[in-house]
């Protein structure tokens, strides 16, 4: 076994040795050729070196800064963002596919809205940045692929679906959309813990915001003292946070745990055609103030998982944008119309 295998290692480190070698007297030839060139020019033997070694960053140098104006140019914003969006009109917890669409959606809807993201990784973009089994290829069946046209994102067109050569073109070009809307703000490494819940003496309970910790908080609350968390409200809450896992499908589990929807029996085996239709289909507001998109549906519904297919969590979080609107716009009537909510309060007494 041993001669075998140096029999196949040794030709190998003998390749790459060659290899090394070739690439070097390629580069020795090149240069050569560059003086050969510039000595006929009349250049010097200085000018010559500064030829073959120079680049355009030679020399180059920061303007000066001081350490705490770093600090302060970080700190003043976030915590003006945090002021800021204290308050929101729509919140979106998970910054995966489905929860980036939702943001981008919401951003062209409306402008002048405040949404604020809350995402637990460090990374946003969720499982989008590789396809199936940490394969490059991202499939999109159509008719998502509307939204890469209008994103100028490139792809090979199969006919019935679409390649996108590398999942993460998709995900960087769709959070650099969002980032850049000026009503958006990102919180990332921030963990949604719990929601807020109130009570409506007409409607019953509904959700009004999202409770929130720093993520690397939340993961160890186990091994140290009481960390009570901070607080964003919100008029509607598009909870995104994706299948069952280590803070997956947590807004389904926590309504479950408190008795507003009647269980999560968890997402059904897979099945890709029955699975995307059925995940957009069921893209809703569960509770009022509360609306699911992406694969956090299937664990409400027991719906199919769809595996390394995109399409639905694209239009999932399209729909949950225009569901989100939907909700603004029921709340915004309801202000307005205070004797009619008296009327109902009434009913309800009676």
């Amino acid at each position: 076994m041993a001669a075998l295998t140096a029999s196949i290692v040794a030709p190998l480190a003998g390749a790459r040795i060659n290899v090394k070698r070739n690439a070097a007297q390629r580069s020795a030839v090149r240069s050569a050729r560059l003086l050969t060139t510039a000595q006929a020019k009349g250049y010097n033997n200085s000018q010559l070196e500064t030829l073959v070694s120079s680049t355009p960053f030679d020399n180059f140098s920061f303007a000066p800064i001081r350490e705490a104006v770093v600090n302060r140019a970080m700190t003043s914003r976030y915590f003006a963002d945090l002021e800021k969006f204290s308050e929101c009109d729509v919140v979106i917890t998970g910054a995966g596919s489905a929860g980036l669409c939702c943001a981008y959606e919401l951003s062209k809807l409306a402008p002048e809205a405040k949404i604020a993201i809350i995402e637990q990784g460090v990374a946003p973009g969720g499982g989008a940045w590789l396809g199936g089994q940490l394969f490059s290829a991202m499939v999109v069946r159509k008719p998502a692929h509307h939204l890469l046209d209008e994103l100028n994102v490139p792809y090979q067109d199969e006919g019935d679906y679409v390649v996108i050569k590398h999942a993460s073109l998709f995900t960087s070009t769709l959070l650099s959309k969002v980032l850049a809307a000026p009503n958006v703000k990102l919180f990332n490494a921030t963990a949604c813990e719990d929601l807020i819940v109130r009570e409506d003496p007409v409607s019953g309970r509904y959700v009004g915001g999202a409770v929130t910790n720093w993520t690397l908080v939340s993961l160890n609350h186990d091994t140290q003292m009481c960390m009570d968390p901070n607080v964003i409200e919100s008029k509607v809450l598009v909870s995104s946070t994706g299948h069952d896992g280590p803070m997956g499908a947590s807004g389904v589990k926590r309504l479950a745990r408190l008795g507003m929807v009647e269980n999560a029996p968890g997402m059904s085996a897979l099945d890709m055609n029955t699975a995307e239709d059925m995940i957009v289909r069921n893209t809703r507001e569960v509770v009022p103030g509360m609306i699911i998109c992406g694969m956090e549906v299937a664990e409400l519904d027991g719906a199919p998982r769809m595996g390394p297919t995109f399409g639905a969590m694209f239009m999932s979080g399209q729909k949950a944008a225009h569901c989100a609107i939907n909700s603004l716009n029921r709340q915004n009537a309801l202000q307005k119309q205070p004797e009619s909510a008296d009327a109902q309060k009434e009913l309800v007494n009676a």
